[in-house]
């Protein structure tokens, strides 16, 4: 399993890399911070940095969608990690107005879908909803959504795909189609390359109908599996 972590985390470098005098984007910081360490406190400084990137170029152009993007998602991560339910609230709050306010952007979906599963994955179903009102229907009805609005990028369906296996270990059916998606989907940025290769690897696996060791590896492929 070890050496699982250390592929998803090679692979992740290899996508996200930039040139030595470029700074990485608040969006690559937390694609590594997410894929790409197994330590958490290299995590949160990863995080701490990108919502405060986030938060001043905001302060400049108060209306830049993806800056609103990754800081929602920053402060979200920082929750998990932190098992922040503030942290967390805030986040929702955050992603469901980008939500509300573009309907159609499967990002802001995805994002909304994966707060939602995220939770209860790590609370599980009755505190997920008590204690930061999650909800696993909610969840997987913006993750479709997100697979719908996302044409052919393989970001969407890997993500659902891991996230519906890692969930629920006998719903092998839907993640391999979501997977297979996933494999022979465009990949035009690194999000898209790390969730296509991660899908492509849990294939043979939901193949051959074994949706636990589906679900264990899905668990490393996914935000923060890598962390020892």
């Amino acid at each position: 399993m070890r050496f699982q972590s250390l592929a998803v985390a090679a692979t992740v470098v290899a996508v996200v890399s930039t040139a030595p005098a470029l700074a990485a984007s608040p969006r690559e910081e937390l694609i590594r911070a997410a894929f790409a360490t197994h330590d958490k406190s290299q995590a949160l400084a990863l995080v701490d940095q990108a919502i405060a990137e986030s938060q001043s170029i905001l302060a400049k152009s108060p209306g830049d969608r993806e800056a609103k993007l990754q800081q929602a998602l920053g402060i979200g991560y920082r929750g998990q990690l932190k098992r922040s339910p503030t942290d967390a609230k805030a986040a929702h709050g955050l992603l469901q107005s980008l939500a509300s306010a573009d309907p159609r952007d499967p990002e802001a979906q995805v994002a909304v879908a994966g707060w939602h599963l995220t939770a209860v994955g790590d609370l599980g179903n009755f505190l997920a909803r008590t204690i930061l009102g999650a909800d696993r229907a909610t969840g997987f009805a913006a993750l479709d959504k997100a697979v719908a609005l996302g044409g052919n990028r393989a970001f969407f369906s890997g993500y659902a795909a891991l996230i519906r296996i890692k969930l629920d270990s006998s719903d092998t059916a839907v993640a391999l189609r979501y997977a297979q998606r996933a494999a022979s989907a465009q990949a035009p940025t690194p999000i898209d390359r790390v969730m296509q290769q991660a899908a492509r690897r849990i294939i043979p696996m939901l193949q051959a109908g074994d949706g636990s060791g589906a679900s264990k590896l899905a668990k490393q492929l996914l935000p923060f599996g890598t962390l020892s």
